[in-house]
C-alpha cells in the first residue's frame, strides 16, 4: 500500500468519485450504475460532506472511497466501495481507521451505515470496528396497473410507527434537489420522487388504518410516477408494515442491516 495515497475528499474530486463508484458497484449484489447527475442527487439528499469522506488514490485514479453524510452529531456512510483491481488489500479497513478520529473531531457521536445482510464479509469488518446491528431493513418494489388521482397532502412523520432510516427522514427529503410531491389527505400521505419512483415515507393516521387508504396511496403514487416504486429500508421489526405491503402486492427485494458505532 506504500504507493497509495489516502486523503479526505474535495468537491473537485466528484468526477473521480463517480467513475470509481460505477466501477466498484458494477459487480455488487445489486448493480449500481448511476449517471453523474443521479449520484450527485443521491449524495445531496444524504447530506454528503466531501471533507468528512475519504478516498484512496493509486496515482491519479481513485480506487477506494467512503462517502459520508453529516446531520447534526451523526455521520452516515452513503457508500463504501473498492474497485475490483484493488480488493483484498485491506483498503476498507484502512479507510475506517482514517475516518474515525476525523469524525470525532467534527463532533460526531454516532456513525451509521447499512450493509446488505448477505454481504457477510463487510458486516464482519464493521463488527470488528465496534459497529452494532440496530435493526434489519427491508426493501420493496411496487407496481400497479392503475390508481386514482389524489390531492396534495403534507408530511406528518409522527404518524410513522418506526423511525425512518437516514435517507427517508424528513430532513433528507428536504435536502433533495429533485422535486418531490406529497399525495394524501387528512388521514394519510405518501411522499414520491417521480424521477425515480422513490417513496421515502408513507403513513396513515393510526385511527384511520385498515380502511384501504395505504393501498390507495401506493397505487396513486405508482400512477403518478409511471414506473415501479422503490420502497427502501423499511424497519423489518414492524411486522404490520410488511403485512400491509405484501397484501398490497409489493415484492420484497433485499434485506439490509442497519449498524451504528458510538464514536
Amino acid at each position: 500500500m506504500s504507493s497509495l495515497l489516502t486523503r479526505a475528499l474535495h468537491d473537485a474530486d466528484f468526477e473521480a468519485v463517480h467513475a470509481a463508484f460505477v466501477e466498484a458497484f458494477s459487480d455488487y449484489v445489486i448493480k449500481l450504475s448511476p449517471t453523474r447527475e443521479q449520484l450527485a442527487e443521491m449524495l445531496t439528499r444524504r447530506g454528503y460532506v466531501p471533507d468528512a469522506s475519504v478516498g484512496i488514490f493509486d496515482g491519479q485514479r481513485l480506487v477506494a472511497f467512503t462517502l459520508n453524510g453529516i446531520d447534526g452529531d451523526a455521520a452516515y456512510d452513503s457508500g463504501t466501495g473498492v474497485v475490483p483491481s484493488h480488493r483484498r488489500r485491506g483498503l476498507a479497513r484502512a479507510m475506517l481507521e482514517f475516518l474515525t478520529p476525523r469524525l470525532k473531531e467534527r463532533g460526531c457521536t454516532r456513525y451509521v451505515l447499512e450493509v446488505i445482510d448477505a454481504n457477510h464479509a463487510a458486516a464482519e469488518l464493521y463488527r470488528s470496528h465496534r459497529f452494532v446491528e440496530t435493526r434489519k431493513l427491508q426493501c420493496w418494489s411496487f407496481e400497479s396497473g392503475g390508481g386514482e388521482e389524489l390531492a396534495e397532502g403534507q408530511i406528518r412523520e409522527e404518524w410513522c410507527d418506526v423511525a425512518p432510516s437516514w435517507q427517508n427522514t424528513t430532513a433528507s427529503i428536504g435536502r433533495a434537489r429533485d422535486p418531490h410531491i406529497v399525495l394524501g389527505n387528512d388521514d394519510g400521505y405518501a411522499v414520491l420522487f417521480p424521477s425515480n419512483g422513490d417513496v421515502p415515507q408513507l403513513a396513515v393516521r393510526p385511527d384511520a388504518r385498515r380502511a384501504g387508504l395505504g393501498t390507495r396511496l401506493l397505487r396513486a403514487a405508482s400512477r403518478k410516477a409511471g414506473k415501479p416504486l422503490r420502497i427502501i429500508n423499511i424497519d423489518a421489526g414492524e411486522e404490520g408494515i410488511a403485512r400491509f405491503l405484501t397484501a398490497a402486492g409489493a415484492i420484497k427485494t433485499v434485506m439490509q442491516l442497519e449498524m451504528i458505532r458510538t464514536l
